[in-house]
């Protein structure tokens, strides 16, 4: 991995052998993690998978250690390409199947950069008006880069931390370790499915190269179907608001700066249909759960991942 880490405690057993024979992950936390991080619905066993799908490059979306809708989708979505039963349920098979070249530690030691709090960070006012009149749609915290730079929901990395100043360099900080970021192959294929909330990227040769969580339309404003095209890429794309045609929104064109809190985040990869993309998102936790305007919605670090892998030309089906 990229980032500069001290690797710590949460390890997976031994070998997947020895996964088989428990209930569940055995598991060592750091003793800077409060022994009450699991209590409630919040499961290491959960975490874990979470985990080893974003290694595996089966998306759960933000990693939190509860059992979501996202995180369901991703397991049904592994066990259909691995031939199990689709269950959508954290069980030792799953673990173990997941664990197969993935049995690295499943959380880290981070220490924060300079970089990382050198900002600058901004307050994100609600409206779009008001937005338009910042430089950069910025991080707000260094706890918000950090969440997103380790693919965590926010209140999980404090959870994790308890006590921790995420905004001085030097601090030491109890991350979880994510997948590599770059796909082994080019994206020849996009699939959209709406139904699953899922967005499906392929080879020329048709092999599945990784699945992210999305969200995909709405009943007002739905997305187009059939087949279209991807035309263009931007990173750290500008927003354009144009109100012609549209009932929702200010009355005036806006032109909104780049950023990871800008409204189609850090990502836009322009579709052949006009007017619609696949783009990030200034909230990642809210993907798969809130409707959009008619584009496709992932998280910041999903699309720029898909992003990097796919060429212009590459086809795009709506199914």
């Amino acid at each position: 991995m990229r980032f500069a880490f001290i690797t710590a405690a949460l390890l997976l057993a031994a070998s997947p052998g020895a996964l088989a024979a428990q209930d569940s992950v055995s598991l060592s936390l750091p003793e800077s993690v409060p022994s009450d991080i699991f209590s409630g619905s919040r499961s290491k066993d959960v975490l874990v998978a979470q985990v080893l799908l974003d290694r595996s490059r089966f998306s759960p979306g933000v990693i939190d250690g509860y059992t979501g809708e996202n995180t369901r989708r991703a397991i049904r979505a592994f066990q259909r390409a691995n031939g199990m039963e689709e269950t959508g349920k954290v069980s030792s098979e799953l673990l173990e199947k997941l664990s197969d070249g993935n049995a690295d530690s499943i959380v880290q030691t981070y220490t924060i950069s300079d970089e990382d709090v050198g900002g600058p960070f901004v307050d994100i006012p609600s409206s779009m008006t008001a937005m338009a009149k910042l430089d950069h749609l910025a991080y707000e915290t260094p706890l918000e880069l950090l969440a997103e730079k380790f693919h965590m929901d926010q209140e999980f990395l404090k959870a994790l931390n308890p006590g921790a100043d995420f905004g001085k360099a030097g601090t030491k900080i109890n991350v979880i370790a994510p997948g590599d970021e770059d796909l082994p192959e080019k994206v020849a294929r996009i699939e959209i499915d709406k139904a699953n909330e899922s967005v499906r990227a392929y080879s020329e040769g048709g092999k599945l190269l990784a699945r992210y969580p999305a969200t995909i339309g709405s009943s007002t404003f739905p997305s187009p179907s059939g087949t279209v095209q991807v035309k263009a890429i931007a990173a750290d794309p500008k927003y354009y608001f144009d109100p012609e045609g549209r009932d929702w929104g200010p009355d005036e064109k806006l032109t909104i700066a780049a950023g990871p809190n800008n409204p189609i985040g850090g990502t836009w990869i322009d579709l052949s249909k006009e007017g619609y993309g696949i783009h990030g998102s200034p909230d990642p936790s809210k993907v798969g759960k809130r409707a959009s305007h008619g584009c496709v919605r992932l998280t910041n670090w999903d699309a720029s991942e898909l992003a990097r892998a796919v060429n212009t030309g590459a086809t795009v089906e709506f199914i």
